[in-house]
C-alpha cells in the first residue's frame, strides 16, 4: 500500500497547518484541525515515523544577520567518476556558505546556493574555497538581485486542502 494512501484528510490538514506555521503548540495544532489534543499528538508522532516530517527549523532573516549575497552557483567537474564525485560531495557539506546542493542536468554537473556576507566575500569563496575543491574544472556563478518568491511549503495535493468534516 502507498505511504500517500494510508493518510487522511486529518493527516493532510495536519501537515498543510505545521507548514505554515511549526511553532504552534499541541493545543492550537489541534483546534486548527479540529481533534482532540491526544489525537493529535498520536498523529503528529506517526507523520513524523513515517518520515512525513522530516524536521523542524527556524528560517533566519538573512539580510538582517548581515548575509547580503545570494548566488545560484554551477559547477562541472573534470573528470567525473565515484571518487571525484564523492569528494566533490564530501567538500561541499563541509562549506557552511553553501546552502544547498544539487547533481544537476545540463550544462553543469551541480548547482549550489551560496549565501555570503557581501560580494568581496563571494568572491574569496569562489576562489579560495570553491575551485580549490579538486576535481574542479568550471564554476559560473549567477548572483541573486531580488527574490520574487521564496517558499518552504511543498504544494500539497487538492485533498491536503479539503475542508476537514466536522
Amino acid at each position: 500500500m502507498s505511504l500517500l494512501m494510508e493518510l487522511d484528510q486529518y493527516d493532510w490538514q495536519l501537515l498543510r497547518v505545521l507548514q505554515a506555521d511549526a511553532r504552534l503548540s499541541k493545543v492550537a495544532l489541534s483546534e486548527q484541525v479540529n481533534l482532540s489534543s491526544s489525537q493529535c499528538s498520536r498523529r503528529l508522532q506517526r507523520l513524523e515515523q513515517l518520515g512525513l516530517i522530516d524536521h523542524y527549523a527556524t528560517h533566519l532573516n538573512r539580510e538582517l544577520l548581515g548575509l547580503n549575497v545570494m548566488a545560484f552557483v554551477s559547477v562541472t567537474l573534470e573528470k567525473h567518476g565515484e571518487n571525484p564525485a564523492q569528494r566533490f560531495h564530501q567538500a561541499i557539506k563541509e562549506i557552511a556558505a553553501i546552502q544547498e546542493g544539487y547533481s544537476v542536468t545540463g550544462d553543469a554537473d551541480y548547482l549550489l546556493r551560496v549565501i555570503s556576507e557581501d560580494l568581496k566575500s563571494f568572491s574569496d569563496f569562489l576562489m579560495d574555497q570553491l575551485v580549490a575543491i579538486p576535481g574542479v574544472s568550471h564554476v559560473k556563478s549567477t548572483v541573486v538581485l531580488d527574490c520574487i518568491k521564496a517558499s518552504n511549503q511543498l504544494p500539497l495535493p487538492k485533498l491536503a486542502t479539503a475542508q476537514v468534516l466536522r
